[in-house]
């Protein structure tokens, strides 16, 4: 039985970051549960027209910064801020600390990992083909830019009896490469037949370490003298 690695956890410290950035001590499981309950009011709050991807929460001091990122920030925000001050308050009365709530928008929401799972799970609830949902969904995430991607169905597809699993690969999937930018993303698709989980890899490219310029200085200078 194989055993699989988180892309987000196995790369933790060297091309990704945490999604939430606080330290506590003796508060760790208050903190904890306060940040399941913010993300539960934002799932709970946010329809799936505004398009949110992730969510990330950090505790300077006394406060509570909560940061949204969507691929349709106007409809999150709603007419004249209305839908974002129902959200912070809402959040306030979830957490019972002061909220700073920020949204940012996704530049490229065609090769986001959590918003194309999201996108197959609203076509497999209208009882779209499993696999003409893949591919189509495949094809437009490499005509995006993407290097790789990689999609997998599992459930009771087809309206089948026998739960089973569908996977479609294009491109490059370096799962094993630290340097290698790969989004990952999870949804689930309620249908009548039961619930299909939807996993999704796409590869953006490699991230490269910065070269420091003492170093790139000591190098010209032994080119130089070599010469």
């Amino acid at each position: 039985m194989g055993q699989k690695v988180h892309p987000f956890g196995f790369r933790l410290g060297v091309n990704q970051d945490w999604r939430a950035r606080w330290y506590a001590g003796r508060n760790y499981t208050r903190f904890w549960l306060d940040d399941v309950k913010l993300r539960t009011v934002v799932d709970d709050r946010c329809p799936g027209g505004a398009a949110v991807s992730r969510v990330e929460i950090e505790r300077p001091g006394d406060e509570v910064c909560v940061t949204l990122y969507s691929a349709r920030p106007g409809i999150l925000i709603g007419r004249q801020g209305q839908n974002v001050e129902a959200l912070k308050a809402e959040l306030e009365r979830a957490s019972g600390d002061k909220i700073r709530l920020t949204i940012k928008e996704i530049e490229h929401p065609e090769i986001d990992a959590t918003l194309i799972a999201r996108n197959i799970a609203g076509r497999l609830e209208e009882r779209i083909p499993f696999r003409r949902a893949m591919r189509q969904a495949a094809f437009r995430t490499m005509q995006a830019g993407a290097l790789g991607v990689k999609i997998m169905c599992k459930g009771r597809l087809g309206g089948l009896e026998i739960a089973r699993t569908e996977t479609v690969r294009q491109g490059q999937m370096p799962l094993h490469k630290l340097r290698a930018n790969i989004d990952y993303g999870v949804a689930e698709a309620h249908t009548l037949m039961g619930l299909i989980g939807i996993k999704v890899w796409v590869y953006k490219g490699d991230i490269m370490p910065e070269v420091k310029e003492k170093d790139a200085t000591a190098e010209t200078s032994e080119v130089s003298q070599g010469a």
